[in-house]
């Protein structure tokens, strides 16, 4: 019987030893799911959230209007009407199409000649005020339009915009 007993204890223990290894092993194969699922859900969390903002960036480019172009033109020095007062302004010119430049510099000297008498025919009390130089920029945007003589509507000057204005 001796016997019987010695042996007993030898197989718990190595039952024991087998469930202790045994449950080890679930825990390392349920641990390594559980990564493996982190990063497939994490994956496909990122490729949702990526693809949306490529989606929504390419949205916004498609919408985005084309650059504005522009035309500058050479600073203007006049003499202003009354009391010996002198004006000097740069004026930018907001073109609809690069062949719009192309008709402003083949009718250059006539509107430069246009802006020119527009300005001096200007009293101080006529550009010193926002609303005169807005005046003024409408006056300016229809002399640069008027010998350009462009069919098509849309090739136009689109707005006079002035860079420097100095009044002395």
């Amino acid at each position: 019987m001796a016997k019987d007993q010695g042996k007993k204890p030898v197989q718990a223990e190595s039952d024991s030893a087998e469930a202790k290894g045994g449950g080890k092993k679930k825990i390392l194969i349920i641990v390594a799911v559980m990564v493996l699922l982190g990063s497939l859900v994490g994956g496909v969390a990122a490729w949702f959230l990526l693809g949306d903002a490529k989606h929504e960036e390419a949205a916004k480019t498609a919408e985005l209007p084309p650059p504005p172009l522009f035309y500058s033109l050479e600073a203007f020095t006049v003499n202003l009407q009354g009391d010996s007062h002198y004006l000097q302004v740069g004026i930018d010119l907001k073109i609809s199409d690069p062949k719009v430049g192309e008709a402003i510099k083949l009718h250059m000297p006539e509107i430069r000649n246009g802006i020119l008498l527009l300005l001096s025919s200007k009293g101080i009390d006529d550009v010193i005020s926002v609303e005169g130089k807005k005046k003024l920029s409408g006056e300016i945007l229809e002399h640069v339009n008027k010998p350009l003589g462009m069919k098509d509507p849309r090739l136009k000057v689109l707005g006079v915009y002035f860079t420097s204005f100095v009044v002395q």
